[in-house]
């Protein structure tokens, strides 16, 4: 088996569509005044909460430690997009990605890429994830498939089980020129060029295709350095937007170099096995479970993201042309007196994650 077998094959998981006991149990009891709910696995009390908090915008932490107030969603459906995996419950953001997505979605189009299936962005109040991310806790991430929009609406069951598609050919790590477009390309130069965006994580295959398309112009310098190299990241690209002028207790990432395009040495070091070789294990040595984050892990302010008062309904938390905050704050009902929101659905007990998560 190749090194890009062993290290491509995807995880499957199996979502926990559980009801809000564990949230009520710790807003009702002041969350983390009591120990141990300062010790419960912070991702049940953010994965296990269905709608927003219903505040002003604002993002706190760090991309893998953070949450996020004022989350809106992603419609569903738009004139250049579809919504993927929608009992993940994981299409929420802070507005300014919201609204990249869906510009990047008309001017892809206009590029001539057919509509944007748009992956996992985060949940409505952020957080650690029950299954799947690192990252995406503060509403600036979002994946983008690599798979072109049909032309047509996707059943729900269609977009629950349907799998994103690896643009590498198989056992390499390389692109499949009978996959890999032109209007891939495109589509990744126009992401990249927003200056709101920090970065996008491709798999190391796909950015030596954006070299060999766009690395001999160093008038591209600018964008093509956002294009990052990493793990994964061959079914879906990942957008990372940069901190919001509205949020100050956001934590940036390192920016990325000031110059080059990354076109370098630094690109070919992933062709080499290094990367793709396990670090070597003393005999008898066992792997430490990893530790699960609780809330006492986060920014303190996260405890009143949770505590928040949610919207009266999704509706009023969406990001359309008609999205008023204003009456999506006056519509707050306290999240400990409202009524679980979102029904577990039926038949989806094993869904395919398209690819790795980004590691921080």
């Amino acid at each position: 088996m190749g090194v890009f077998a062993r290290f491509s094959m995807r995880a499957r998981f199996k979502p926990a569509l559980t009801g809000l006991a564990v949230v009520g149990l710790a807003l009702m009891c002041g969350l983390g005044s009591t120990p141990a709910l300062a010790e419960e696995p912070a991702k049940q009390l953010f994965g296990n909460t269905p709608l927003p908090a219903a505040t002003e915008a604002r993002v706190h932490g760090f991309y893998s430690s953070g949450c996020i107030a004022g989350a809106v969603a992603m419609p569903v459906d738009g004139p250049n997009w579809q919504a993927m995996r929608l009992e993940r419950n994981r299409r929420w953001g802070h507005p300014d990605l919201i609204a990249l997505v869906q510009r990047l979605s008309r001017e892809a189009a206009a590029d001539g890429w057919p509509g944007l299936l748009v992956g996992d962005i985060s949940q409505p109040r952020g957080g650690p994830m029950l299954s799947g991310h690192a990252s995406h806790q503060v509403g600036l991430d979002a994946d983008i498939w690599l798979t072109k929009m049909p032309n047509r609406r996707l059943t729900q069951s269609e977009r629950a089980n349907t799998s994103a598609v690896s643009v590498l050919k198989q056992g390499t790590l390389n692109v499949d020129p009978a996959i890999w477009t032109a209007e891939h390309a495109k589509l990744l130069r126009r992401a990249a060029s927003y200056g709101a965006v920090e970065r996008l994580f491709v798999h190391p295959g796909i950015k030596r295709a954006m070299c060999d398309a766009y690395g001999a112009d160093r008038g591209n310098d600018r964008w093509m350095i956002k294009i990052r190299p990493y793990y994964g990241h061959h079914y879906h690209f990942h957008i990372r937007m940069k901190c919001p002028a509205d949020s100050p207790n956001c934590r940036p990432q390192d920016p990325v170099p000031a110059s080059g395009n990354g076109c370098d040495a630094s690109l070919d070091w992933w062709f080499t096995s290094e990367p793709w070789t396990p670090k070597p294990q003393a005999p008898g040595t066992k792997p430490r479970p990893r530790r699960e984050k609780t809330l006492a892990d986060l920014p303190n302010a996260c405890r009143g993201v949770l505590r928040a008062p949610r919207p009266a309904s999704e509706s009023l938390a969406t990001y359309s042309a008609s999205f008023d905050r204003v009456a999506m704050i006056a519509s707050a009902v306290p999240i400990a007196d409202a009524a679980p929101a979102r029904a577990a659905l039926p038949g989806l007990a094993r869904l395919p994650i398209p690819a790795d998560r980004p590691r921080q």
